[in-house]
């Protein structure tokens, strides 16, 4: 929370193949903390019949208005997985172009930015192909796989995604101001507690590293202690120790 303890605007960004409509339910639970903004990106949800983009730069240039017309009053970025290259991108943008910084910055399953891609490139694939790859990686319904018609309208998007993630290359610059917390899942063989340390980089004030008990989408299994963990990051303990890199386990989570 900030010094008035007013509720932070959270702005919420999806994984690769979400919709920010997912976090809606976060809105009652973190209401004494945070008014739950999520940042629906083109092509689903609302902005359905809008082309999804496939690259980062155009992206923020779509997403940053949406916030920047708001943020003068506190706000902070939550983003899972690509969610979270976007929510990082953004605090840079919003920090170089405008002068502010989110008062917090969350970091979901992902490595930290200046480190290579480690997974297997996808987009080359046949839709075919492509569509078995993703449902074994998880987190998409298997309904939607078993749609041809609902895989037809996803298509587009889950290709964009993608592109997006395997594309993403760290530009050089200063790193941000605004605390860091990184979080994972204990079981995510994509990334690593060290690759989420290494976020520390990247800012010059605190970053902690939180795991929860499960894989890459802790953010559907392990909700409730996320939602916690958000919530303690956003209203921290005065008596909280000042290192830049403090690994913590959630209520159901431990150390990795």
């Amino acid at each position: 929370m900030t010094g008035s303890d007013r509720p932070v605007r959270l702005f919420c960004l999806p994984y690769a193949g979400g919709s920010a409509r997912s976090y809606l339910p976060w809105s009652r639970q973190l209401a004494d903390v945070a008014e739950v903004a999520p940042l629906e990106l083109p092509g689903r949800g609302e902005r359905i019949r809008e082309l999804p983009c496939d690259r980062m730069g155009p992206l923020l240039d779509d997403l940053l208005p949406r916030i920047a017309r708001t943020a003068d009053e506190p706000f902070a970025l939550f983003g899972h997985s690509l969610g979270a290259a976007i929510a990082y991108e953004l605090a840079r943008r919003l920090r170089d172009r405008h002068g502010v910084q989110p008062v917090r910055l969350f970091v979901s399953a992902h490595r930290a930015p200046h480190l290579p891609l480690r997974e297997r490139r996808i987009t080359h694939l046949p839709d075919e192909a492509f569509a078995a790859h993703l449902r074994g990686l998880g987190g998409t319904p298997a309904e939607v796989f078993d749609s041809p018609d609902l895989m037809r309208l996803l298509m587009p998007v889950l290709r964009a995604d993608f592109a997006l993630s395997e594309n993403y290359g760290h530009p050089a610059g200063d790193p941000l101001d605004c605390p860091i917390t990184a979080l994972g899942g204990t079981h995510d063989p994509d990334v690593s507690v060290e690759e989420l340390g290494a976020w520390r980089r990247h800012t010059r004030d605190r970053c902690r590293v939180r795991m929860l008990d499960g894989d890459h989408f802790f953010v559907q299994t392990a909700r409730t202690h996320l939602l916690q963990a958000v919530r303690e990051e956003l209203r921290p303990s005065r008596s909280e120790a000042p290192s830049r890199s403090i690994a913590t386990a959630c209520p159901g989570g431990k150390h990795r």
